[in-house]
């Protein structure tokens, strides 16, 4: 399709406590828009304070979507996800509002914009085989086998991979093992170009020095307002700690306080850390994202101006 009959997106996303929420309920605010969640946590109910939902007073403020959408135990994927949220967007394009596509999982922003890979199903069966056989690699001491077979399998994927991410490994072997095909062969062919919008793709960065001041106060204020009870809660509705989502940063910090494993400072301790750790990893996706304009959040001036004249364009 022509760029020029694309209905607009505005994308506001950014590493964790860049200050996302609150510069997107302005924007929307001003501009009679809606916010499409786009971060991973957000959609599980239940989980508030860890995930940073916006309050209840922020969501009265501004319409948010894709929120609170499965319980934690149920599996959710980037491909539902993109059916889903494509959906509500074309809902809110419909009736004339403007959407503001807001989060830090850079995976659920490109599934929405570009699509996703096609290549195999998700193979329960298959997926726990592979990480029973890594479990039985790391007990034998060759922590590196997995990835030796990917290296083997799909030589291009190997090297895009890094040998402790588990997830994206498992996910390589899967599809080869499932299609016959290598997984880096199906990027390339498909090439993430299924475009449906006009985008504007804003990234905030308040610098590394105030994103580490903003991470550390962000997870402190989390405790404070009772992430520890919110995990008691959880598990108390049966939602124990192997669950994926509770294995996130602060549920997993948490957890070890809860099993009596960790005090609450060190659990914090770890928690920043490991939250910083996360941002870092954010901003390095971004920078590798095309067309991705970085702008400072205390500016919110120029960034409306840049965002009207994006929509006035339209």
């Amino acid at each position: 399709m022509d760029r020029d009959v694309l209905p607009a997106l505005v994308v506001l996303t950014g590493p964790t406590a860049s200050g996302k929420t609150p510069v997107a309920i302005e924007l929307a605010r001003r501009f009679g828009g809606e916010i499409v969640n786009a971060d991973s946590m957000q959609v599980f109910q239940y989980m508030d304070i860890g995930t940073a939902k916006p309050s209840l007073e922020q969501r009265a403020a501004v319409p948010h979507h894709m929120i609170d959408v499965v319980k934690p135990d149920i599996p959710y994927s980037a491909r539902r996800y993109a059916e889903e949220a494509r959906a509500v967007v074309a809902g809110l394009h419909e009736r004339g509002r403007r959407v503001f596509l807001t989060g830090g999982t850079g995976l659920y922003i490109r599934a929405v914009i570009e699509g996703l890979l096609g290549g195999a199903p998700a193979d329960p069966a298959l997926r726990e085989e592979l990480e029973a056989l890594h479990e039985c690699a790391l007990r034998e001491g060759d922590p590196l086998r997995l990835y030796r077979r990917l290296e083997r399998e799909d030589p291009q994927a190997a090297e895009k991979i890094h040998p402790n991410d588990l997830r994206r490994m498992i996910r390589a072997l899967e599809i080869h093992a499932q299609s016959g095909s290598r997984a880096s062969r199906l990027r390339g062919e498909h090439g993430f170009r299924e475009r449906r919008y006009h985008v504007l793709h804003l990234a905030l960065d308040p610098g590394r020095r105030e994103l580490a001041v903003r991470i550390d106060a962000r997870c402190r204020a989390m405790i404070d307002a009772g992430l520890l009870r919110e995990v008691r809660a959880l598990r108390d509705m049966g939602y124990g700690p192997a669950l994926r989502p509770m294995q996130s940063i602060g549920y997993r910090h948490m957890n070890t306080v809860a099993d009596g494993r960790c005090t609450l400072e060190m659990a914090l301790e770890s928690m920043q850390r490991d939250t910083r750790h996360f941002a870092r990893r954010q901003r390095t996706w971004l920078r590798k994202v095309e067309g991705v304009q970085w702008v400072d959040p205390a500016d919110l001036e120029p960034l409306a101006r840049r965002v009207a004249e994006f929509l006035e364009s339209e």
